[in-house]
């Protein structure tokens, strides 16, 4: 593969699966140093810490168990990235959390989680890494956002609401550094192929009574006009192109990989 980011270096959160896995794989494939975060169980860890660390030649990738919903943690992770490192040139704040409920049933601590995690995470972290990119005279920042980011679903109040700080985040934040090397993005996908999506197809599928081809398709992907996952190396090789070669005039956007869901 193309070594576009060689000679960069990479923190990504909650990159122990799903989609920031699938991005600290392929930055370790274009030859950046990748620093992994996220929870899951000590062989899950085990396995994406040699599986990006293979990929940049070495037995295994540094990682941190930065809990996200504490913002001095947030700021030690980013210290611990410089540090394994040697510095943070491309930050990815990906990782995040979801529940499902009526706003009036929806309980208080699982609100402040989502905001904390999905939203105020990636201020702390922005905050800690950006003096470095600007000393260094470069840098990339890229917030996973989604299509909640760009448009609302029910009972998923916090998400949305989270989601669509994230975008308003990207868009000040691409404002402020707009006259430096460094740039500031946000990543909306649909519904992305993980494990735990792929979850909910059975469960609705004996909901309404239908194959789990229709539970898919009419019911979990019914506003993704495409009617087809998105899969985490569509959303991994947007997040390269943000990073490589002929990607300086693209900030403060919201860039939607969703399938047509926002075309609506």
């Amino acid at each position: 593969m193309e070594q576009t980011l060689a000679g960069r270096s990479a923190l990504v959160t909650g990159s122990t699966s799903g989609i920031g896995l699938g991005i600290a794989l392929l930055y370790a494939q274009a030859g950046a140093k990748v620093m992994l975060n996220g929870f899951g169980r000590p062989e899950e860890i085990a396995r994406a810490r040699a599986e990006v660390g293979a990929a940049m030649g070495v037995a295994e990738a540094p990682y941190s168990a930065a809990d996200l919903s504490k913002p001095e943690a947030v700021r030690q992770m980013v210290a611990e990235a410089k540090d394994a490192l040697g510095a943070v040139d491309i930050l990815v704040n990906n990782a995040g959390i979801q529940f499902v409920s009526p706003v009036d049933e929806f309980p208080e601590e699982k609100f402040d989680a989502i905001i904390a995690i999905n939203f105020t995470s990636n201020f702390h972290a922005i905050k800690a890494a950006l003096p470095g990119m600007k000393a260094r005279g470069w840098g990339r920042i890229i917030n996973v956002a989604s299509a909640h980011g760009l448009v609302a679903s029910p009972n998923k109040s916090a998400y949305v609401a989270a989601k669509h700080a994230v975008v308003g985040l990207t868009k000040t934040v691409a404002l402020e550094i707009a006259r430096t090397p460094i740039t500031c993005n946000a990543i909306c996908p649909g519904f992305v192929r993980t494990p735990l999506a792929e979850a909910q197809v059975a469960p609705l599928a004996k909901k309404h009574g239908v194959s789990e081809e229709t539970a898919l398709t009419d019911h979990l992907l019914e506003k993704q006009p495409s009617k087809r996952w998105i899969e985490v190396e569509e959303v991994a090789q947007m997040a390269l192109y943000l990073c490589g070669p002929g990607s300086g005039g693209v900030n403060g956007s919201a860039l939607s990989i969703d399938g047509g869901w926002t075309a609506s």
